[in-house]
């Protein structure tokens, strides 16, 4: 019964992280911490590493903390917190990093609709270079039309 617990801890983290990921991407990071994630929407920026990616150390962080911490004497909830958000995070690296901007090239032939929905949406999301008139803050839940118009093109 306990590993129940621990799983739907893991899973309701998780799902919880797009609401944290959606309010920290519109109102930090388009917000007070504009500074660091400008460079982002940058068109052609040219180097391997971004000032944006001090937002992964900002994550990272507490859920090591939490891991750390949960692992003490055994597993407890504090580690399966820890564990939603690292993998959510996971997740994050390999939707934003590698598949929308290609960071890395390892999916260059995924041709899924959820896929070319969450592009969609995140292409609609850096149409905007500044801070200002953002849209489509969430990272894999983001509008259903984005979803709609991806299945309806492959037909």
């Amino acid at each position: 019964m306990e590993i129940l617990l621990y799983i739907l801890i893991t899973l309701a983290v998780f799902i919880g992280m797009e609401g944290v990921t959606w309010l920290t991407h519109k109102y930090i990071m388009h917000g007070l911490g504009w500074y660091f994630h400008e460079d982002h929407h940058q068109p052609g920026y040219p180097h391997v590493f971004e000032k944006n990616d001090f937002f992964f150390v900002v994550f990272a962080v507490p859920c090591m903390a939490l891991c750390y911490f949960g692992s003490w004497y055994g597993l407890n909830w504090l580690f399966f917190v820890g564990l939603g958000v690292f993998l959510y995070g996971m997740c994050y690296f390999l939707v934003h990093d590698v598949l929308i901007h290609r960071r890395f090239k390892w999916f260059d032939n995924t041709n899924n609709w959820y896929f070319r929905g969450l592009r969609k949406a995140h292409k609609i999301h850096h149409k905007h270079l500044g801070r200002e008139q953002g849209e489509c803050f969430g990272m894999l839940f983001v509008p259903l039309r984005y979803f709609r118009e991806a299945k309806s093109s492959t037909k």
